[in-house]
């Protein structure tokens, strides 16, 4: 072995035994939400197989939700007074590395899987880009945060099963035709422990899942606009196609960043 192979070997060495953390350090003004809110509950969707992909996604080496410092504090403020009311966030998804927006981008235009259909029962998946799947997203900032509302403590209800992303509450002329379901598909439609019910799953693509969409009973109707109010008033904004996307409103340097998610530093 010549000196240029053997100090090759040693630098792989160091890099592939070294902590996670010292290999992708979060960007500057980053954290994670469990050093600033860890009362706030995480589902991290993208970094396990529950999500519309049916596989983890690139960039998500851990299942942790991290944010710039000031969406982080805004985030605690609506927590705040989410527990006033009995009620907590969960996320399902905060900082996302631009890899994993370019490897959704490549998810969408690659072929049809049966597993993840329910998630978007009337559209073809062509037809996701770019109003569901866009080349660039908010998320990348480190501003942007997709999250529902559960009961504090759980609940004594069980949780809503659904063949689909969409709420069978509704009436049977509005549910669509032909989405079938076989042994190998996702769960994707379920509620967790305790989540109020919004009408939909997160990430249904599908006009359902507008915050504004008429066809809601009003017990749904309610928990929208209750998850509205408390993160406007924490100084977010609605991305009205999706009711679980909110985004910092007056946040400045709106920079996106390609960090992956790495494991959070034990204290």
């Amino acid at each position: 072995m010549n000196r240029h192979s053997f100090a090759a070997t040693l630098f792989y060495l160091a890099t592939a035994l070294a902590p996670a953390s010292a290999q992708a350090k979060l960007p500057d003004g980053f954290v994670y939400l469990r050093d600033v809110a860890p009362d706030i509950q995480q589902d991290m969707r993208y970094a396990g197989l529950n999500n519309f992909t049916g596989s983890p996604v690139l960039g998500y080496e851990a299942a942790e939700c991290v944010l710039r410092c000031d969406a982080a504090e805004a985030l605690k403020r609506a927590q705040r007074s989410a527990q006033a009311l009995g009620l907590s966030l969960k996320v399902f998804d905060c900082y996302r590395p631009e890899r994993a927006v370019r490897a959704f981008g490549a998810w969408a235009r690659g072929p049809e899987n049966e597993r993840t259909k329910s998630q978007y029962p009337r559209l073809p998946k062509e037809a996701l880009v770019p109003n569901y799947i866009a080349s660039r997203s908010s998320h990348s900032t480190g501003l942007a945060v997709d999250l529902t509302l559960v009961r504090q403590g759980g609940s004594d209800r069980p949780p809503l099963v659904r063949d689909n992303c969409i709420a069978p509450a509704r009436g049977p002329e509005d549910e669509p035709k032909g989405v079938s379901r076989n042994a190998n598909a996702l769960a994707l439609g379920e509620l967790g422990p305790g989540e109020l019910d919004m009408g939909t799953s997160f990430d249904c693509f599908d006009r359902a899942s507008n915050t504004a969409f008429p066809g809601l009973t009003p017990e749904q109707r309610r928990s929208r606009d209750l998850l509205v109010t408390l993160m406007e008033r924490a100084g977010f904004t609605n991305y009205p196609a999706e009711w679980w996307h909110f985004s910092l409103a007056r946040a400045t340097n709106r920079r996106s960043y390609d960090v992956p998610i790495t494991p959070r530093p034990q204290r």
